[in-house]
């Protein structure tokens, strides 16, 4: 592995400044100590600053010594509502708050990034740093954009990367094309009539509806879609009642729809509809689907995937590969990429524990290289 000596010497204080960040996370349009952290650190490198779009986003400008495009990176920053199980000594201080996807690991990387050609400032073009709120669902990256993001920082490309806990140390892989499903969530909301527990035919009993939808739903996809497509839909969520003796007035379930053809996530929307529309009719009550798109497909660009390809094989050699699969997860600088070309890696760090997860680690030997590469995109794309 190839990694300038430069950002050798201060990984050190890039593993600081990210066990701070997974000390201290902050769920998404909350990061305010996180977005100060990031924009003191910028200022103090003799960037141009700007805070507060997408409400609690940073974007920080720096010029090359030379004419060249403009490359924009970016790296999300908030967590997850999941209380943290890993006993490590820098773990979340914030009871039912964690970093269990590494946005702490991706910001220290693009600060590494940073700081790197900062100091070098040896490249052609200008350099967008783009620290997006809210990735987990909430769209901080609509949010930046709905906002003038790129009429604010037109940007030519754009570069973005997820640490990979399936991957061996230090690969860094890109999907040609759509790479990661679009993602839809839903909520149903049924409203009944409640009753006491021991008289349920004075009920019309949401539990009951909602459970039978619960099967309905989940059998959209297998009778509804050819078996060539990938779609998946699951109901993750049942709310209903608060007593052992009264049958609730409502229930209510969510959930989510992922899927590369957005014809056929429409077509399961128009089933899903059907099915509450029927459930209203059979048991005389009122069933309201609310469905809304989070993400779109992320879909790399070709080309400046395989320049992602060739500048990663400069850092780690053969373990730059091109991936072939794509993922049903979802990511929102897919938004970022409907408006400007550009691609999206993933790097390993081999943990092997998923993200996600309360006891999810990161190896932050990783740190290096994600701010390796993200600064040799700007050198390399900026003078393409």
């Amino acid at each position: 592995m190839t990694i300038p000596q430069r950002i050798r010497d201060f990984a050190d204080e890039l593993t600081e400044i990210r066990r701070d960040l997974h000390a201290h996370p902050e769920l998404g349009f909350q990061e305010v100590r996180t977005s100060g952290i990031v924009a003191t650190e910028l200022t103090r490198l003799g960037l141009d600053v700007t805070t507060g779009i997408g409400k609690t986003g940073v974007v920080g400008v720096l010029r090359g010594n030379r004419p060249g495009k403009t490359i924009g990176l970016r790296a999300d920053m908030d967590a997850l509502p999941i209380h943290e199980q890993t006993n490590l000594p820098f773990a979340s201080k914030t009871p039912g708050v964690m970093h269990a996807c590494g946005h702490d690991a991706h910001t220290t990387m693009l600060l590494g990034a940073a700081r790197y050609l900062a100091e070098t400032r040896d490249f052609a073009g200008t350099a967008v740093f783009i620290f997006q709120p809210a990735e987990e669902g909430l769209g901080g990256a609509r949010a930046m954009i709905a906002e003038g993001l790129f009429d604010r920082f037109p940007c030519d490309e754009i570069y973005g990367l997820h640490n990979s806990p399936f991957h061996a140390m230090d690969e860094i892989g890109v999907k040609k094309g759509a790479a990661m499903a679009g993602a839809n969530f839903f909520d149903i909301h049924i409203t009944g009539k409640g009753a006491h527990a021991a008289m349920p035919e004075a009920s019309i009993d949401p539990i009951i509806i909602a459970s039978d939808l619960v099967g309905q739903i989940q059998a959209v996809v297998a009778r509804n879609v050819p078996s060539s497509e990938r779609i998946v839909v699951s109901v993750t969520q049942i709310h209903a009642g608060a007593a052992y003796n009264v049958i609730p007035e409502t229930a209510q379930l969510a959930g989510t729809v992922r899927y590369f053809n957005r014809d056929l996530a429409g077509k399961v929307t128009e089933r899903m509809q059907a099915l509450c529309d029927a459930a209203a009719l059979a048991h005389g009550c009122e069933v309201r689907l609310d469905m809304r798109n989070v993400f779109d497909v992320l879909e790399n660009n070709a080309e400046l995937s395989q320049a992602m390809i060739d500048v990663a094989a400069t850092l780690v050699g053969e373990k730059a590969t091109e991936k072939t699969d794509a993922v049903m997860g979802s990511e929102d600088f897919a938004d970022m990429l409907q408006v400007v070309p550009g691609a999206y890696c993933t790097v390993g760090h081999g943990s092997g524990i998923a993200v996600h997860n309360p006891g999810f680690t990161f190896d932050d030997a990783t740190l290096p290289l994600g701010a390796a590469l993200m600064a040799r995109m700007v050198e390399t794309r900026g003078a393409a």
